[in-house]
């Protein structure tokens, strides 16, 4: 049984550190920290409904309804038919909201290389299953 209360208090100042870099990455950006995740959750899936795309990033779909068609306005996403279902709408990027993705994706990915950096493959592995187990519950 995991010492529940460290874990807590871990994972907390882990989210704590996390979003506080998060914010000053976007900052520069001149985009809110949600339209950098909505933009985020569609480079890395692609092409998804609204619903999912709520689901993807644990909001409601009036609430990414605001962000979608601030993105939209910004010409950083677009709303097209999905080609499996006329009556459905799918949302997508842009070119040049795919070019905020890659540059926001790459932050990501150095950032996890600095904090992974002392681990061996084998710790790196076993945190990856531990969150994964743990966004399963979300």
């Amino acid at each position: 049984m995991p010492n529940t209360e460290l874990l807590n208090q871990t994972i907390t100042e882990f989210y704590d550190k996390m979003s506080s870099w998060e914010q000053s990455v976007v900052k520069e950006t001149g985009y809110s920290l949600a339209q950098t995740h909505t933009i985020e959750v569609l480079g890395n899936f692609g092409a998804l409904r609204m619903n999912a795309l709520a689901q993807k990033l644990g909001i409601t779909t009036g609430t990414l309804t605001v962000q979608v068609d601030k993105l939209v306005k910004l010409g950083l996403m677009v709303r097209c038919a999905d080609p499996k279902d006329g009556r459905a709408t799918l949302l997508n990027l842009t070119e040049e909201g795919l070019a905020i993705h890659r540059q926001h994706h790459q932050l990501h990915v150095e950032l996890m290389q600095d904090l992974t950096l002392e681990m061996s493959p084998s710790e790196a592995e076993t945190l990856i299953s531990a969150m994964q187990k743990m966004n399963k519950l979300f």
